[in-house]
């Protein structure tokens, strides 16, 4: 665990959805994103396995981490893992994440927390850091958050989602308004948005070496934001393998529920 955190203060209570029964699962959501993303496969994961999906620190409902403590993907996945702890449950969960959650998932292996890690449009594996680029994107979500009077009567229609929603969802006409707006809200509000992104651009995934659990990587075939190909095979280790989602977005539980909860129900049994 992040030593930085655990030593200022135990687990941080973070809001979040429990459902099904057997083996655990956690699930994160992307940067700016919230546990709604999940939404449309949630029945589906719970139907084999104990779904906690949760808002990280500083995302959603949930508090932002201690003054002083950066928001991080070190640092969330402590406070992921911590705040797992506290739910009491006994063995030892799956993560599976997406885009930065992608990232937290394999640093909850990269502690020794999870038994199985999958990264769905994992940020962090670029060849060199984004660095200012993220300033168009910060630029853009504080002139969202002047408008937010528009989210309602834009995501109300299939057009306005496509146009809002389009770079993230390969097909946001499938979301229900409610939704849509629930997706947009949590983005322009999100007290950790710019802290967090400015960190996630600065830095890159560590070798995944020192992860000694199966890692699942999957890719959007359509992802305009991070990548649409696997990663050279010879830059990883045995352990991590994989997919292309075709027809898939950066976002993808609602471009194909069904695949998407194949994936990671599949990379949840992998075992050491």
């Amino acid at each position: 665990m992040t030593d930085e955190l655990r030593s200022t203060v135990g687990a941080v209570w973070l809001n979040h959805v429990r459902q099904g029964q057997g083996e655990p699962l956690i699930l994160l959501h992307s940067l700016g994103g919230s546990l709604v993303q999940w939404s449309p496969v949630l029945d589906r994961l719970a139907a084999e396995r104990e779904v906690i999906a949760v808002d990280m620190p500083g995302f959603g409902d949930s508090p932002q981490l201690p003054d002083g403590i950066a928001p991080r993907a070190a640092n969330l996945a402590t406070a992921v893992l911590d705040f797992f702890d506290a739910l009491g449950i006994e063995e030892t969960p799956a993560i599976a994440g997406i885009s930065l959650g992608g990232w937290v998932a394999i640093e909850c292996a990269r502690q020794g927390g999870v038994s199985a890690a999958v990264g769905i449009c994992t940020a962090g594996f670029w060849k060199r850091s984004p660095g200012n680029a993220d300033g168009v994107v910060v630029r853009r979500r504080r002139r969202r958050r002047l408008a937010r009077h528009l989210i309602r009567p834009v995501m109300a229609t299939a057009r306005g989602r496509r146009r809002a929603l389009g770079r993230f969802i390969h097909r946001p006409e499938r979301l229900r308004p409610g939704e849509a707006e629930a997706i947009a809200k949590a983005y322009v509000t999100a007290p950790a948005y710019e802290e967090a992104s400015a960190l996630m651009r600065a830095g890159r995934i560590e070798d995944l070496k020192a992860v000694k659990v199966p890692v699942t990587l999957a890719w959007g075939e359509h992802d305009e934001l991070v990548r649409n190909k696997p990663l050279p095979e010879r830059l990883l280790p045995k352990r991590v393998e994989q997919l292309v989602l075709p027809g898939c977005g950066h976002v993808p539980t609602w471009d194909d529920p069904e695949l998407v909860a194949r994936v990671v129900l599949a990379a949840a049994r992998r075992k050491r």
